[in-house]
């Protein structure tokens, strides 16, 4: 009998650069787009509009495919998809994800055709796409909502709201107990540097006062303020609204459940049992990734693989996250990329001690380091970089990651000389007398013996004598007395190929072959 209506929580997604930011916008009448960097959004955002009375919750997943997590996380605690689809330019890849995430989640998509104001724009092509996709339009016969609309000009925002509130209403039963304690899923923390831990929460049941003792994850905290996505200070926030948080005492991490307790001693405790837990998660974890000393020496005696260590650090929980999962997609067997810590805020001198202990590298997001920090990497010699969009920093790590891998051993043929007869030196040993049958036999390099086809010695030239001199080479048609290093058994017949190696530095992590590094070739370097 407590149960009221609430407004529906609507996603945007799709795929990066087909208007979702500009629709949102022209949708609340705002500027959020020229405040991203490179126009590309990377933070949670969470709006609220009216409509005939009614509200709608709004929130602003990035399009960007490094933050599928943040896009799934948006996805699932949403009531409703809003698919937005470039009218000139169709169904691309991240689309599709976005109506995998949608479905994963259970929720009903309604799709907005934007940039029906461009010349080449095909709204008919988009609808044909998309029943591929399962989202057949009404107007065809289908189930799923279609707008035609156009961000920039302001067109159909009326006509998209309408359909989604249509849509809440027909399949959808939005009701909460506003009388409840509150609890809801973070959205998006940060650390802000005039005001601390901030978390943005949104509402799922309940009421969230101020002043109530809150926990989330294994942050805990008393509501010191509340805002909504105005900025403005509110006194309490109801079911379905997103609401700015102040008071946690650390900013807790996205997509934890928060929920009120009872007094600020039971949110103590309760954070301090979740953060034992995950204390012993990754002890375990890291029980499991590490190895004995004799596993760590043969690793290195094999040449096992080399870790890229890496510091990461950035201004919201879900940044860092979409960092991390993208540092995890690259994968090499030689070499590898090992998160040591994250966190978010400004790099510190404790995170670049951290990484001079462990010889890593710092990556910054949208952070800078402080004076004191920027001054200690330079002292301590740690390379410290800065990032505003997240390719850039994939990028430099892949390129980091392409200077450790060994350079390739690349083997050159010199030469081919036949052995015709023997002669032997009471204090050298076995000479053997050659014809240079191709190519040229050098001095310095390393010679296989063939016999019947079959190599059944490698060794270098100790002597390379053209009658009584020395030489430092034997062209092709001449005649050479040859001495092999620490190897007598030389017959009749026998062919000496001679051969060097070449290192040559690699220049990206593409894997030769089936997915193994290049075959090296014998690692004895020309003497």
């Amino acid at each position: 009998e407590d149960l009221v209506p609430r407004p529906p929580v609507v996603t945007i997604m799709g795929h990066v650069d087909h208007g979702k930011t500009t629709l949102l916008d022209a949708i609340r009448s705002s500027a959020v787009v020229e405040t991203e960097a490179g126009g590309i959004t990377q933070h949670i955002g969470a709006y609220q509009v009216k409509h005939d009375g009614r509200l709608v919750t709004f929130l602003d997943t990035p399009g960007h495919e490094a933050f599928t997590a943040l896009r799934a996380r948006g996805a699932k605690v949403t009531d409703i998809a809003v698919l937005v689809v470039a009218a000139d330019d169709g169904v691309m890849p991240q689309t599709v994800e976005s109506i995998n995430h949608a479905r994963a989640a259970q929720v009903p998509i309604v799709v907005a055709v934007n940039k029906i104001d461009r010349p080449d724009s095909n709204p008919t092509r988009v609808r044909q796409e998309l029943v591929a996709h399962d989202l057949q339009p009404e107007e065809w016969g289908g189930t799923t909502q279609y707008a035609d609309v156009s961000a920039k000009e302001n067109q159909g925002m009326d006509d998209l709201v309408e359909k989604i509130l249509l849509v809440a209403d027909a399949e959808l039963e939005l009701t909460a107990n506003p009388k409840a304690e509150a609890s809801g899923p973070i959205i998006e923390s940060r650390l802000d540097v005039g005001r601390g831990p901030v978390a943005t929460m949104l509402v799922a049941r309940g009421t969230l006062h101020v002043s109530e003792a809150i926990v989330a994850g294994d942050s805990w905290g008393k509501v010191r303020a509340l805002y909504n996505y105005r900025g403005e200070k509110v006194k309490e926030a109801g079911p379905g609204t997103p609401v700015e948080i102040l008071g946690f005492d650390k900013p807790p991490a996205a997509g934890e459940h928060a929920h009120v307790v009872e007094n600020d001693r039971q949110a103590r405790h309760l954070a301090g049992l979740r953060a034992q837990r995950v204390r012993a998660e990754q002890f375990a974890r890291g029980a499991k990734k590490g190895v004995s000393l004799e596993e760590l020496f043969t690793r290195m005696e094999e040449g096992g693989v080399q870790e890229l260590n890496i510091v990461i650090k950035g201004d919201v929980q879900g940044s860092v996250e979409a960092v991390v999962g993208e540092l995890a997609k690259i994968k090499h067997p030689e070499v590898a990329v090992n998160v040591i810590h994250t966190g978010i805020g400004a790099i510190t001198e404790s995170d670049i001690m951290l990484a001079s202990a462990s010889n890593a590298i710092v990556a910054g997001f949208n952070v800078r380091p402080n004076a004191e920090a920027r001054a200690l990497a330079e002292c301590e010699g740690v390379d410290l970089r800065t990032y505003r969009v997240i390719y850039q920093l994939t990028e430099d790590i892949q390129q980091a990651l392409v200077g450790m891998l060994a350079p390739e051993q690349v083997e050159e043929s010199l030469g081919e000389a036949e052995v015709r007869a023997l002669f032997r030196a009471s204090r050298l040993g076995v000479i053997a007398g050659c014809y240079v049958t191709r190519g040229v036999i050098r001095r310095n390099a390393r010679i296989r013996v063939v016999r019947d086809g079959t190599v059944v010695y490698e060794t270098g030239i100790a002597s390379l004598r053209r009658f009584k001199d020395d030489a430092r080479e034997v062209q092709e048609g001449f005649e050479c007395g040859i001495l092999l290093e620490g190897f007598n058994d030389v017959k009749e017949g026998d062919v000496l190929e001679a051969f060097e190696t070449r290192e040559i530095e690699r220049t990206d992590l593409e894997v030769a072959g089936d997915g193994q590094p290049a075959e090296e070739a014998p690692s004895e370097e020309p003497a």
